[in-house]
């Protein structure tokens, strides 16, 4: 990069994870990327040269922080949308726009436009009270899941309605003061997810679809590709994530979270318009890794292959456990399994938090899983051995 001042810069308000893992990509380009964090604790302004620290989501800061920016993108979806509107008013270049943005902000928008495309979805509707509640429960005959339509995320912001749930946990949604989203209870056989890359000028790659395990909202781990997965059901996952992505607009990575249902059906369930923890295995199990294929998109360059570099990539999150210090522990799973990769987020450990992933990718699914299971399980101080 030297001097040359042509080089273009990326800003990436919010200073996580996400934002910490889309450096070494940025060092590869060439690109120099900027971040916006809330603290100099977080993951990124621990490894980005001069993070700045400031409020993401006051305007004043976020126009201080465009201007020294050629792009500007996001780790999360928290900025508030009219200071995004103020943004682009202004002439600042962000990508994704305010109006795909907003799709992945506000889940009533999602499955109101998602419908209006004929992108299968689950039976849902808006609803303000307990009483609507009970009435679109009995129109389904089933169960219910609320979900605020604005800022939850790893399970936070959603509750399971059933004919036995007290009174009290069905009011509790509307306590927020924001819409709440009313969907039925989806008979899934597993969670899958497909992640797409496209650029301003419409170019886009599919990643392999994988499979999403989830415990408790959060997700444990990743296998791409999803096994057993039949080449129509991937190619129609696929298919509907491209869709999406042109239908709104999306630049940069849109990651698609699906039901595949008991009768084999695909069902949208959210989105999310930036790298994603479904696709944290492409770091090391593809040929471009959704962090620098986020960068060339929203840079407008030429998008790199999504082609896996084995058949089976496991990714497992570590979530912090008992361990207070898992450095000796992280040693240990260096020195028993040479071949695994383990990505750290800076971090401090506490119980459920994800602090890092473990990947492992090969042709032998059932030893992968047990190689990577094995480590997060030593790590987070579960087994002894």
């Amino acid at each position: 990069m030297g001097d040359d001042a042509t080089w273009p810069v990326v800003g990436m308000v919010g200073g996580g994870q996400l934002a910490r893992m889309t450096q070494p990509a940025a060092v590869a380009l060439g690109v120099r990327l900027k971040v916006l964090a809330a603290g100099p604790d977080e993951s990124a302004a621990q490894v980005v040269h001069d993070p700045v620290i400031a409020d993401e989501k006051a305007l004043a800061d976020l126009r201080a922080f465009a201007a020294g920016c050629d792009v500007l993108t996001f780790d999360h979806e928290h900025v508030p949308p009219a200071h995004l509107e103020a943004l682009e008013a202004d002439g600042v270049l962000v990508r994704p726009g305010s109006a795909a943005l907003l799709h992945a902000q506000d889940k009533g928008v999602m499955r109101s436009r998602l419908t209006s495309l004929g992108i299968p979805c689950p039976r849902w509707t808006v609803v303000s009270g307990p009483d609507e509640v009970a009435s679109f429960a009995a129109s389904l005959g089933g169960d219910v899941v609320l979900k605020t339509t604005r800022g939850g995320y790893d399970g936070k912001g959603v509750w399971l309605v059933t004919s036995s749930t007290p009174a009290e946990v069905v009011a509790e949604p509307f306590r927020a003061g924001v819409p709440v989203l009313a969907e039925e209870r989806v008979d899934y056989a597993r969670e899958l997810s497909a992640v797409v890359a496209r650029s301003p000028h419409g170019q886009a790659v599919a990643y392999p679809v994988v499979e999403s395990v989830q415990r408790d909202g959060i997700c444990v781990e990743v296998v791409a590709p999803a096994p057993g997965l039949s080449s129509d059901l991937a190619v129609e996952a696929q298919r509907l994530a491209l869709t999406i992505a042109s239908a709104l607009d999306v630049v940069g990575v849109l990651a698609v979270e699906l039901f595949e249902t008991v009768d084999g059906r695909l069902l949208v369930n959210e989105l999310a318009m930036r790298p994603h923890n479904s696709g944290h295995w492409s770091i090391d199990g593809a040929v471009t890794s959704q962090f620098e294929n986020h960068l060339r998109a929203v840079l407008n360059l030429p998008l790199g292959s999504p082609v896996a570099r084995a058949p089976y990539t496991v990714m497992v999150n570590l979530l912090g456990g008992d361990l207070p210090d898992v450095y000796p522990a992280y040693r240990h799973v260096m020195a028993r399994d040479p071949e695994l990769k383990v990505h750290w987020y800076g971090k401090g450990v506490r119980p459920g938090r994800k602090v890092g992933h473990v990947t492992a990718y090969g042709s032998d699914l059932a030893d992968l899983r047990s190689r990577a299971w094995h480590a997060a399980d030593y790590i987070r101080g579960d087994i002894d051995e």
